[in-house]
């Protein structure tokens, strides 16, 4: 648990497969920023994977990550990020998956 706004709280992490399906899952303190625990959440990632994710995971590093692993990220880029960034909105609607995982 950690304190943040709310209260006491704490925030799941998941990936999913492309059925939506869990394939890692992770528990943080509430406080704790997301990207925290995404390079153990991603060190299973498959080669020719693509990984989907909102702005709160736009990091070079993470998508320096995903192309050690042989996978491609489609990140949604931050408003404040100087350089351009290769994203494909429609390839992002696919996202829903993980959205619906958590419903």
């Amino acid at each position: 648990m950690g304190r943040s706004r709310g209260g006491l709280t704490s925030k799941i992490h998941a990936v999913v497969d492309s059925n939506g399906l869990p394939a890692r899952l992770a528990l943080s303190a509430g406080e704790a920023h997301d990207v925290r625990l995404a390079g153990k959440l991603l060190s299973r990632l498959k080669p020719g994977s693509m990984l989907l994710s909102d702005r709160g995971y736009d990091a070079d590093w993470m998508r320096e990550l995903a192309m050690k692993k042989g996978a491609w990220a489609n990140i949604t880029p931050k408003s404040n990020r100087s350089d351009p960034i290769c994203f494909s909105p429609y390839l992002y609607r696919a996202r829903n998956q993980l959205e619906r995982f958590f419903k």
